[in-house]
């Protein structure tokens, strides 16, 4: 489980970009994960709930948004929604090598005072 590790370095993130704006207290943490990034969201909540249970983080509101798989077919010049691994176009059966969304770790936004 890798993810208790990536919360306390998004949590460290976090709380540089707090105190570089003159913040003492983090209400709310927003992060994007996607469906390929090698992360599972329920153990980054759960491992949340490990964070949270100590100062200063207990009173911050996790919010997680999943990012789907979304592909690009250049034969048919559409972007896709993949329904497996291959990342097959479901229009011409192409196989895709570009992924547009999916593969994300970021953290969004901060809500301090």
């Amino acid at each position: 489980m890798h993810e208790l590790a990536l919360l306390q370095e998004l949590c460290t993130l976090a709380s540089r970009a707090a105190a570089e704006q003159g913040a003492s207290r983090i209400h709310r943490l927003e992060l994007r994960v996607g469906e390929l990034g090698g992360v599972d969201p329920q153990a980054l909540r759960q491992a949340f709930a490990v964070v949270a249970a100590t100062a200063p983080w207990q009173e911050v509101e996790l919010q997680l948004e999943v990012v789907p798989t979304r592909c690009f077919c250049s034969h048919c010049e559409q972007p896709f929604r993949p329904t497996d691994v291959i990342h097959a176009c479901p229009t011409c059966g192409a196989l895709s090598r570009q992924v547009l969304e999916g593969r994300e770790l970021e953290l969004v936004a901060l809500e301090v005072s």
